[in-house]
């Protein structure tokens, strides 16, 4: 996916097995972001980050939306350890990683596998992506701030 892209209508099921469709967002800007696995040192950074800038984020009219392929038993666990504040999607067959470009091949400690690129999108109220973070650009433990300097 490119700025200037609608993302897709199905997004997938939340932690509690609620389908979330973008419509269900039409009017509401989102901040749709992808992590690589639960409870992990930088996946927690930024989900921390997000949510401890929610406000700040809402006054700005954005709501958040996380994706991982983890299952949605792992994100409810993960919701509830680190007191998170917004939903996860549980992507489990990697269906909108893919969609979103955000599932590829990454390289760590010499060994190359498939896995979810961290990524965020900022669409707008029509569902278009405005602004994309690439895995190279975000910072986890301030990514709200780098979200909010650009919004």
């Amino acid at each position: 996916m490119q700025i200037g892209d609608k993302i897709p209508e199905i997004l997938g099921k939340d932690q509690n097995g609620n389908e979330i469709k973008a419509s269900d967002f039409l009017g509401q800007k989102l901040v749709l972001y992808t992590y690589p696995k639960d409870n992990t040192s930088g996946c927690t950074a930024e989900a921390c980050s997000l949510r401890d800038h929610k406000e700040a984020l809402a006054s700005k009219g954005y709501t958040i939306l996380g994706v991982s392929k983890d299952s949605a038993s792992s994100h409810q666990k993960f919701i509830e350890k680190q007191d998170l504040n917004f939903n996860l999607i549980a992507d489990t067959d990697t269906t909108l990683l893919q969609s979103l470009g955000a599932w590829g091949e990454k390289t760590m400690c010499g060994k190359t596998s498939m896995g979810t690129l961290r990524t965020t999108f900022l669409v707008n109220e029509q569902g278009i992506i405005t602004h994309i973070f690439t895995p190279k650009q975000i910072k986890t433990k301030e990514h709200a701030q780098q979200i909010l300097e650009v919004i």
